[in-house]
């Protein structure tokens, strides 16, 4: 497969279905590559047309020779056979703007199908079908049917939408706010967002990444790139299509905490990406990673000339959960004190109060730029009589001019006096925003970022358990056997096998074999029916707790087998006998196999209360690291209380992660599991236990 830098940086570009009308996509696709300039060889391809746009037609591909780009805008029962054509005539890429293909129905995938299948053969790349066409501002190429040329810039952006794609792209033209390279995936037959991902990672003129995506292709290869990319530049992702319509139904309790959406997220967060939830922070980000450098950390100052917006922006970095407003250094206080009127409040925000001109915005903006505590600042202005706004956006520019190592950013509240001083911002490179709120979340993201890169790269978890082969044998027996719920004393002996601390129940098939097994284990015991067939075991008498003598053991047993007996369809295969564990911090442990991303791991508070407090998190378990189980962890309330809430002792936390690695090790060597539960595992002081292990196969 050819390199993707001669899709963006090809040196001849055929149109197929080039039109001399003007409402034709062919006509608006040859247009663009001549207004914006594209100095490689242009090949119009146009059945009865001699000459369109000044260039000279041609009447199929092959008159041509080899190409590095056809682009197909031609009716859709024409383009397999072009497809073939431009395999023999050399070309490196097709992008196919045509649609009427997957997104009408089955004939048309298969067409599509097919499709692939030939550009395959002829080692060509795919763009498409159905997209909008690709664009790269600095090489002078846009070879889409957009109507307008977005300004040169360090933004590039991938999108599974055309029409998104083009109303962006009009933002850029009528901001200039500057794009380098644009992406349309289509219906993704071909090349998708890896592939434009690992691109674009490597392209000097982006600095940063913005992705509008519908579905995930392939979620490993996806969080691969993602994760590899967003050490070099910052990758932002607009998700759509969360809603509650796509949850499905789950029977463990990971699979109920674990929305259809909660995979998604989890896998940008794992890999480095920002998501977003809406198209104006999709480009409030975009805008502040283009035109700022990444912060050093979280430390932000404000600067205002009013009191309201700087409470307002106040509680927005406060919201945000990563800023922390920053306390200025001592010789910042003493210079601002020195240089502003009595009535300034030195503190953050600085208020610079409402009389401020352009030169006490620039007396306080300075200091606070080189003050050592601080790693970002935000100026707001209030256009009150005497706060000029343009002379206040040229004194900015001129702050940043001679300190411009830490990132800015502007809001300019109004839109009336303050819009042409909003756009000269724009233009300076320095980003503007209308509301405190919006300029408090790209600097969040700028932090959050910054910890990222910060943070680099960490191997994923290796482990080899010994007791791979004696998993294998148990999960083998329920398989042989039809079924897809373990009992409890097989799913507890798989995870033991992985390196999880388990309180392992025995199986008894009489009342004596309970009595042994129970003098054996120690006492107090529990018993439990051992039936996949019952899910709520307490609900029908098959749960005994705190039996302390062999007589009880034996009439609890009894009893169970003839309550259990009666429940209908139920198969019964015995009794299960366990130890019971002193009281310990109760947290769950889980899986849930996603169908696009795979196992995702899950850690909260566990016990009774799981689905009422929802105290859980998530992380994949591709490319997992100890730092993402340490971190999961950490991010719960259950975090808290193992580590000695109110005076209690600190729990086992290594134990609990050490169990939360064997769970990923054990789901990604068998994926068959498709759901797993431990719940509760108690953990002390020194150690842990799990009590109840669920595992139902695929």
């Amino acid at each position: 497969m050819a390199s993707l830098e001669s899709l963006f940086r090809p040196s001849s570009i055929a149109v197929i279905g080039a039109s001399a009308q003007p409402q034709k996509v062919g006509y608006a696709v040859l247009n663009n590559l001549k207004e914006v300039g594209y100095e490689g060889k242009v090949y119009p391809i146009n059945l009865r047309e001699n000459e369109i746009l000044g260039y000279k037609c041609y009447r199929k591909i092959g008159d041509v020779g080899p190409v590095d780009v056809a682009v197909i805008c031609i009716p859709t029962q024409f383009v397999k056979d072009t497809v073939v054509e431009c395999g023999e005539a050399g070309v490196k890429h097709v992008v196919i703007i045509t649609a009427g293909f997957k997104e009408v129905g089955p004939e048309g995938a298969k067409l599509e199908k097919e499709i692939k299948e030939i550009c395959d053969r002829y080692g060509m790349t795919l763009t498409g079908p159905n997209c909008l066409g690709n664009l790269s501002t600095h090489d002078k190429m846009n070879a889409s049917f957009g109507s307008t040329h977005p300004a040169t810039g360090g933004i590039a952006f991938i999108s599974q939408s055309g029409a998104l794609g083009a109303a962006i792209l009009d933002w850029s033209a009528g901001t200039g706010i500057g794009f380098s390279r644009f992406a349309s995936m289509g219906n993704r037959a071909g090349l998708t967002e890896v592939d434009f991902l690992k691109n674009f990672g490597e392209d000097p003129n982006t600095r940063v990444i913005v992705c509008y995506l519908e579905s995930i292709a392939d979620g490993p290869g996806f969080m691969d790139a993602l994760r590899e990319v967003t050490q070099r530049k910052p990758v932002i992702i607009l998700k759509a299509g969360v809603g509650q319509a796509a949850q499905r139904a789950a029977s463990s309790h990971t699979g109920s905490l674990a929305g259809n959406d909660q995979a998604v997220d989890t896998a940008i967060k794992q890999s480095g990406g920002i998501r977003v939830s809406g198209a104006q922070e999709f480009m409030d980000l975009a805008t502040a990673f283009a035109m700022q450098p990444v912060p050093e950390g979280n430390r932000i100052a404000l600067v205002t000339n009013a009191g309201g917006p700087g409470i307002i922006c106040t509680d927005a970095v406060e919201r945000a959960g990563n800023l922390v407003m920053v306390q200025l250094d001592e010789a910042t206080r003493t210079y601002l004190r020195e240089k502003l009127p009595p009535v300034c409040s030195l503190n953050n925000p600085v208020d610079v109060v409402g009389d401020a001109g352009a030169d006490r915005y620039q007396v306080a903006l300075e200091p606070v730029l080189r003050d050592p505590n601080v790693d970002s600042v935000i100026v707001l202005v209030s256009p009150q009589a005497m706060t000029e706004p343009m002379p206040t956006a040229n004194a900015i520019a001129e702050a940043l001019q001679r300190f411009n190592k830490k990132p800015v950013l502007t809001c300019w509240m109004g839109s009336g006096r303050v819009v042409d001083a909003h756009r000269k911002c724009l233009e300076l490179g320095i980003p503007a925003y209308d509301a405190p709120e919006r300029a408090a979340k790209a600097a969040s993201a700028m932090a959050r970022y910054a910890e990222i890169r910060r943070k680099g790269l960490e191997e994923p978890i290796s482990t080899k358990p010994d007791g791979r082969q004696a998993a294998e044998q148990i999960l083998e027996a329920v398989r042989a056997e039809g079924r897809k719920v373990l009992l409890g004393c097989e799913a507890a002996q798989v995870v033991k096998a992985y390196g999880v601390a388990v309180a392992a129940p025995e199986l008894a098939k009489t009342a004596a074999e309970a009595q042994a097994i129970a003098e054996k284990l120690g006492y107090p015991v529990a018993l439990k029916v051992a039936s996949p067939d019952i899910l709520h075991k307490s609900d029908v008498g098959g749960v005994k707790l705190g039996l302390k003598s062999a007589a009880e053991v034996a009439a609890a047993f009894d009893e169970m087998m003839e309550k259990c007996s009666a429940v209908p369809n139920a198969k019964i295969y015995g009794i299960e006998v366990q130890h019971m564990m002193p009281k310990g911090q109760e947290v769950i442990l889980g899986m849930v196999r996603d169908p696009v991303f795979g196992p995702m791991i899950m850690f909260g508070m566990g016990g009774i209360y799981v689905n009422l407090l929802k105290d859980v998190s998530f992380r994949l378990t591709h490319n997992l690291t100890m730092r993402d189980v340490q971190e999961m962890v950490r991010e719960t309330k259950a975090y808290t209380l193992l580590s000695g809430y109110r005076g209690e002792k600190a729990s086992d936390i290594a134990a609990v992660e050490t169990s939360l690695a064997a769970v990923a090790a054990l789901v990604n060597d068998f994926p068959e599991i498709a759901e797993l539960d431990i719940n509760p595992l108690f953990v002390y002081e020194k150690g842990s236990a799990a009590l109840d292990v669920k595992i139902t196969l695929a």
